[in-house]
Protein backbone atom coordinates (compact mmCIF):
# COMPACT_ATOMS: atom_id res chain seq x y z
CA UNK A 1 0.00 0.00 0.00
CA UNK A 2 1.41 3.42 -0.89
CA UNK A 3 0.26 4.89 2.42
CA UNK A 4 2.42 2.42 4.34
CA UNK A 5 5.61 4.29 3.50
CA UNK A 6 5.95 5.28 7.16
CA UNK A 7 5.54 1.67 8.30
CA UNK A 8 8.83 0.25 9.55
CA UNK A 9 7.97 -3.09 7.93
CA UNK A 10 7.81 -1.50 4.49
CA UNK A 11 10.98 -2.21 2.42
CA UNK A 12 10.65 1.22 0.79
CA UNK A 13 11.17 2.85 4.18
CA UNK A 14 14.64 1.35 4.56
CA UNK A 15 15.43 2.14 0.93
CA UNK A 16 14.68 5.79 1.63
CA UNK A 17 16.91 5.73 4.71
CA UNK A 18 19.81 4.29 2.69
CA UNK A 19 19.35 6.91 -0.04
CA UNK A 20 19.07 9.58 2.67
CA UNK A 21 22.45 8.52 4.10
CA UNK A 22 24.00 8.82 0.64
CA UNK A 23 22.34 12.19 0.11
CA UNK A 24 23.49 13.56 3.47
CA UNK A 25 27.06 12.41 2.84
CA UNK A 26 27.32 14.19 -0.50
CA UNK A 27 25.52 17.29 0.78
CA UNK A 28 28.11 17.45 3.56
CA UNK A 29 30.94 17.18 1.04
CA UNK A 30 29.41 19.74 -1.33
CA UNK A 31 28.28 22.32 1.22
CA UNK A 32 30.73 22.02 4.12
CA UNK A 33 33.95 20.95 2.43
CA UNK A 34 33.61 22.71 -0.94
CA UNK A 35 31.19 25.65 -0.68
CA UNK A 36 32.29 26.79 2.79
CA UNK A 37 35.98 26.25 2.05
CA UNK A 38 35.90 28.55 -0.97
CA UNK A 39 33.27 31.10 0.10
CA UNK A 40 33.53 31.22 3.93
CA UNK A 41 29.81 32.07 4.12
CA UNK A 42 28.63 30.09 7.14
CA UNK A 43 25.28 31.93 7.20
CA UNK A 44 24.05 29.88 4.20
CA UNK A 45 25.09 26.43 5.51
CA UNK A 46 21.85 25.92 7.43
CA UNK A 47 19.76 27.00 4.42
CA UNK A 48 21.52 24.67 1.99
CA UNK A 49 21.40 21.64 4.30
CA UNK A 50 17.73 22.06 5.19
CA UNK A 51 16.82 22.68 1.56
CA UNK A 52 18.62 19.52 0.46
CA UNK A 53 17.05 17.38 3.19
CA UNK A 54 13.53 18.71 2.60
CA UNK A 55 13.73 18.33 -1.18
CA UNK A 56 15.01 14.77 -0.71
CA UNK A 57 12.08 13.68 1.46
CA UNK A 58 9.42 15.41 -0.65
CA UNK A 59 10.67 13.86 -3.88
CA UNK A 60 11.17 10.46 -2.18
CA UNK A 61 7.49 10.36 -1.24
CA UNK A 62 6.11 11.48 -4.61
CA UNK A 63 5.53 7.88 -5.75
CA UNK A 64 4.97 6.41 -2.31
CA UNK A 65 2.46 8.86 -0.87
CA UNK A 66 -0.45 10.42 -2.72
CA UNK A 67 1.10 13.77 -3.53
CA UNK A 68 0.22 15.18 -6.90
CA UNK A 69 3.16 16.28 -8.99
CA UNK A 70 1.64 19.73 -9.41
CA UNK A 71 1.44 20.14 -5.66
CA UNK A 72 5.09 19.16 -5.24
CA UNK A 73 6.20 21.64 -7.90
CA UNK A 74 4.01 24.27 -6.23
CA UNK A 75 5.79 23.71 -2.91
CA UNK A 76 9.15 24.33 -4.54
CA UNK A 77 7.82 27.38 -6.42
CA UNK A 78 6.36 28.96 -3.26
CA UNK A 79 9.61 28.36 -1.42
CA UNK A 80 11.65 29.86 -4.27
CA UNK A 81 9.46 32.97 -4.43
CA UNK A 82 9.66 33.56 -0.68
CA UNK A 83 13.33 32.75 -0.60
CA UNK A 84 14.63 34.82 -3.47
CA UNK A 85 12.56 37.91 -2.64
CA UNK A 86 14.12 38.24 0.80
CA UNK A 87 17.85 38.32 0.01
CA UNK A 88 20.10 38.89 -2.97
CA UNK A 89 22.26 35.91 -3.86
CA UNK A 90 25.39 35.87 -5.95
CA UNK A 91 25.46 33.74 -9.08
CA UNK A 92 27.73 31.25 -7.33
CA UNK A 93 25.33 30.93 -4.38
CA UNK A 94 22.46 30.39 -6.80
CA UNK A 95 24.49 27.67 -8.53
CA UNK A 96 25.05 25.91 -5.22
CA UNK A 97 21.33 26.14 -4.43
CA UNK A 98 20.48 24.51 -7.75
CA UNK A 99 23.19 21.86 -7.25
CA UNK A 100 21.89 21.09 -3.75
CA UNK A 101 18.38 20.59 -5.13
CA UNK A 102 19.70 18.54 -8.06
CA UNK A 103 21.74 16.17 -5.88
CA UNK A 104 18.81 15.69 -3.50
CA UNK A 105 16.43 14.87 -6.37
CA UNK A 106 18.90 12.43 -7.95
CA UNK A 107 19.47 10.64 -4.64
CA UNK A 108 15.75 10.44 -3.89
CA UNK A 109 14.87 8.52 -7.06
CA UNK A 110 13.89 4.91 -6.64
CA UNK A 111 15.39 3.41 -9.77
CA UNK A 112 14.49 -0.23 -10.30
CA UNK A 113 17.46 -2.27 -11.43
CA UNK A 114 19.78 0.75 -11.17
CA UNK A 115 22.71 0.06 -8.84
CA UNK A 116 23.48 2.33 -5.91
CA UNK A 117 27.00 2.60 -7.33
CA UNK A 118 25.59 4.46 -10.35
CA UNK A 119 23.98 7.12 -8.15
CA UNK A 120 27.22 7.46 -6.16
CA UNK A 121 29.18 7.92 -9.41
CA UNK A 122 26.83 10.75 -10.47
CA UNK A 123 27.28 12.41 -7.07
CA UNK A 124 31.05 12.08 -7.27
CA UNK A 125 31.03 13.62 -10.76
CA UNK A 126 29.06 16.64 -9.50
CA UNK A 127 31.38 17.09 -6.52
CA UNK A 128 34.52 16.82 -8.68
CA UNK A 129 33.05 19.32 -11.16
CA UNK A 130 32.43 21.78 -8.29
CA UNK A 131 36.04 21.47 -7.09
CA UNK A 132 37.49 21.91 -10.60
CA UNK A 133 35.33 24.98 -11.29
CA UNK A 134 36.19 26.53 -7.92
CA UNK A 135 39.92 26.08 -8.56
CA UNK A 136 39.53 27.49 -12.09
CA UNK A 137 37.61 30.46 -10.70
CA UNK A 138 40.34 31.21 -8.16
CA UNK A 139 43.07 31.16 -10.80
CA UNK A 140 41.21 33.27 -13.36
CA UNK A 141 38.89 35.47 -11.30
CA UNK A 142 39.89 39.13 -11.39
CA UNK A 143 38.53 42.21 -9.63
CA UNK A 144 38.37 45.65 -11.23
CA UNK A 145 38.97 48.95 -9.48
CA UNK A 146 38.69 52.44 -10.90
CA UNK A 147 41.41 55.03 -10.33
CA UNK A 148 42.19 58.55 -11.55
CA UNK A 149 45.56 58.58 -13.34
CA UNK A 150 47.39 61.83 -14.05
CA UNK A 151 50.40 60.75 -16.14
CA UNK A 152 48.95 61.12 -19.64
CA UNK A 153 52.38 61.12 -21.25
CA UNK A 154 53.06 57.63 -19.98
CA UNK A 155 49.68 56.46 -21.27
CA UNK A 156 50.30 58.14 -24.63
CA UNK A 157 53.67 56.41 -25.08
CA UNK A 158 51.98 53.03 -24.44
CA UNK A 159 54.75 51.68 -22.21
CA UNK A 160 52.60 48.87 -20.91
CA UNK A 161 55.02 47.18 -18.50
CA UNK A 162 56.07 50.48 -16.95
CA UNK A 163 52.42 51.51 -16.55
CA UNK A 164 51.60 48.16 -14.88
CA UNK A 165 54.54 48.53 -12.46
CA UNK A 166 53.60 52.11 -11.57
CA UNK A 167 49.94 51.22 -11.08
CA UNK A 168 50.90 48.24 -8.93
CA UNK A 169 52.95 50.52 -6.67
CA UNK A 170 50.19 53.14 -6.68
CA UNK A 171 47.41 50.70 -5.75
CA UNK A 172 49.34 48.20 -3.65
CA UNK A 173 47.97 45.37 -5.80
CA UNK A 174 49.55 43.07 -8.35
CA UNK A 175 47.92 44.61 -11.43
CA UNK A 176 47.40 42.13 -14.27
CA UNK A 177 46.01 44.56 -16.85
CA UNK A 178 44.43 47.96 -17.19
CA UNK A 179 41.85 49.64 -19.38
CA UNK A 180 41.59 53.37 -20.06
CA UNK A 181 37.93 54.29 -19.72
CA UNK A 182 38.12 57.96 -20.61
CA UNK A 183 40.61 60.83 -20.81
CA UNK A 184 39.96 64.41 -19.77
CA UNK A 185 42.55 66.53 -21.61
CA UNK A 186 41.44 69.74 -19.91
CA UNK A 187 42.08 68.38 -16.42
CA UNK A 188 44.92 66.18 -17.72
CA UNK A 189 43.62 63.07 -16.02
CA UNK A 190 42.46 59.66 -17.17
CA UNK A 191 39.94 57.27 -15.60
CA UNK A 192 41.55 53.83 -15.63
CA UNK A 193 40.17 50.43 -14.63
CA UNK A 194 42.72 48.20 -12.92
CA UNK A 195 42.32 44.41 -12.91
CA UNK A 196 43.91 42.21 -10.25
CA UNK A 197 43.29 38.90 -8.51
CA UNK A 198 41.41 38.87 -5.20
Amino acid sequence: MPDNIFNLNNPDFYGILIRFAINTTFLLILIRFIYFRYSRKEKFLFTFFMMGITVFFITSMLKSVFIEFGMAVGLFAIFAILRFRTRNFSLKDMSYIFTTIGISVINSLKLVGFPVLGVIIFNVMIVIAAIILEEFSIKHNTVSHEIIYDDLELLKNCKKQKILREMSVLSGKDILKYRVRRIDYQKKIAVVDLFYKE
